[in-house]
């Protein structure tokens, strides 16, 4: 069981970033956030996350066209943006990648659910990129609030891998950090049957 600290850094203490210190975000650190988040479960271990690090300022440019307008500024700050999409031709690596049985054949000619199993667990993926910048000592800030086709178009042109959701990751500055929200007690989110 992890330790308390470990559990704030995680959970209790993490919290949604919108102002970041000016401090770079090494490609190695970013390397070793996709190298953790790689190893927790999907179905099928179908792995359809692709993450694209927007850190250049030619790509933040590229980035913010699409970006709703209480989006833009924090994104343009971050030191990167990881836009956190999910591969619609996954079932193709299931061979490679859960060899145990055909499971390619479970998708081949079924889009609806392709897209279903790929967004599923591409978010899970994108959770778990979260979690593991934040035991990195990362700081996040995850987002909706942009125009999909748009991103799709400028990094992920051919219609193969769509987009989720953006996460913002850095240092972040604590002075500008909101109150925190509450959150649903046990009783009004869960049943125990």
């Amino acid at each position: 069981m992890l330790d308390d600290k470990a559990l704030d850094a995680l959970f209790r203490g993490a919290r949604t970033h919108h102002g970041w210190l000016d401090k770079k975000v090494p490609d190695e650190l970013l390397r070793r956030v996709y190298d953790l988040a790689k190893w927790p479960p999907t179905s099928a271990n179908c792995s359809p996350a692709r993450f694209v690090f927007v850190r250049s300022k030619e790509a933040k440019e590229k980035l913010k066209p699409a970006l709703g307008a209480a989006n833009a500024d924090k994104t343009m700050a971050a030191p990167a943006t990881v836009i956190v999409g999910y591969d619609l031709e996954f079932h193709e690596n299931l061979p490679r990648l859960y060899p145990q049985a055909d499971a390619r054949s479970w998708f081949v000619g079924k889009p609806a659910h392709i897209e279903t199993t790929a967004l599923r667990n591409g978010s899970l993926q994108g959770a778990y990129l979260i979690l593991a910048a934040r035991a990195l000592g990362l700081d996040c800030g995850p987002m909706s609030g942009f125009d999909n086709a748009m991103v799709d178009a400028a990094f992920f042109p051919g219609g193969k891998v769509r987009s989720n959701f953006l996460c913002n990751l850095g240092f972040g500055d604590p002075a500008k950090l909101r109150p925190r929200n509450p959150r649903l007690a046990f009783d009004e989110a869960c049943s125990i049957v």
